[in-house]
């Protein structure tokens, strides 16, 4: 297993957004996506007075994180489970707030270094893509599936694709002649269907669609719809949550999530605002933060990274 693999993203900007929620004793923090568990191992050792609960929806994650975490003991409690679900686990695990939350929205990297999985399109592999193997539909089956207006609709609004229309009739064309099963063929067919001028711009073409195939399969903004709210509604006062996203799309929707938190609900003439129109969140970051230069340089899966962070200053009282 390369050592590169594990390189966490923004590691320590991370660990210092959390910090002033996370040294208090007993402060629980939740890892919403702990992959290998590059950034639960450093949340562990940081502040060692804290207990971590993480969510994978990934078995396979799960088990190498556990083996990485064991020495940590009961201080880390890990479950599979998607994020979305963090309300019913912390339910279970009989927490009724939490001081730190943490996302890292970037397809684990070990699922885009494990061949058979259909993440990459730099190597021939089964097109799959569910983060849970064990539920759900294959980006192969959503191919061969899914109606013209579907396929164009997600490249479109998942993957920002231009050249949707073209690269979904060259794939209707040829999935009429033979099922599609293998990322090779996507990735020739999209090279193919892409007039000269939009081979040039970003890196490899396939991309993009790649990107809206993986969001697809795998549920990902309505789950995150879901989870940055009810991750904030977690909080306690003075609790933080930092998030990464690696695409304009989750970016926007975390921002809108937090820039409505800290907006004051008051309607407009009033002398003075009452506490259950005023901001439920602080902003911790001015906009959202990028990897410097460095890191980009150290660890190239940092660059397209957004983090935006927040603090609970005051309870919902509805």
């Amino acid at each position: 297993m390369s050592q590169s693999r594990h390189v966490p993203v923004m590691l320590q900007r991370c660990l210092d957004l959390l910090a002033p929620a996370l040294r208090r004793p007993g402060a629980v923090v939740v890892d919403c996506t702990l992959g290998l568990g590059g950034h639960s191992e450093a949340l562990l050792t940081q502040f060692p007075e804290a207990r971590l609960v993480a969510l994978d929806r990934d078995k396979e994650a799960l088990r190498l994180s556990g083996d990485r975490i064991a020495s940590f003991g009961e201080r880390a409690t890990l479950v599979h489970a998607v994020y979305d679900e963090l309300p019913d686990v912390l339910q279970r695990l009989g927490l009724a707030r939490v001081q730190g939350v943490l996302f890292d929205l970037g397809v684990s990297s070990m699922q885009l270094d494990e061949a058979d999985r259909g993440f990459a399109y730099a190597q021939d592999a089964p097109l799959d893509m569910r983060m849970d193997q064990t539920t759900g539909m294959s980006a192969a089956e959503v191919l061969n599936t899914y109606p013209p207006g579907e396929l164009v609709r997600i490249l479109r609004a998942y993957g920002e694709e231009k050249q949707a229309k073209r690269i979904v009739s060259a794939i209707v064309r040829e999935r009429g002649k033979e099922p599609f099963s293998n990322s090779a063929r996507l990735v020739e067919l999209i090279r193919d269907a892409l007039p000269q001028a939009a081979k040039r711009t970003g890196g490899n073409p396939a991309k993009r669609t790649f990107q809206a195939l993986r969001i697809e399969v795998n549920g990902e903004l309505s789950v995150l719809e879901q989870a940055i709210p009810a991750a904030v509604k977690s909080l306690g006062v003075g609790g933080r949550i930092a998030v990464l996203s690696y695409h304009s799309l989750e970016d926007r929707l975390v921002k809108q999530v937090f820039a409505a938190g800290a907006a004051n609900t008051a309607p407009p003439g009033l002398p003075v605002v009452p506490e259950r129109y005023q901001p439920r969140l602080k902003l911790l970051t001015r906009g959202a933060e990028l990897p410097t230069e460095e890191e980009v340089a150290e660890n190239r899966r940092a660059a397209p990274a957004r983090l935006r962070g927040a603090e609970r200053i005051r309870e919902d009282t509805e």
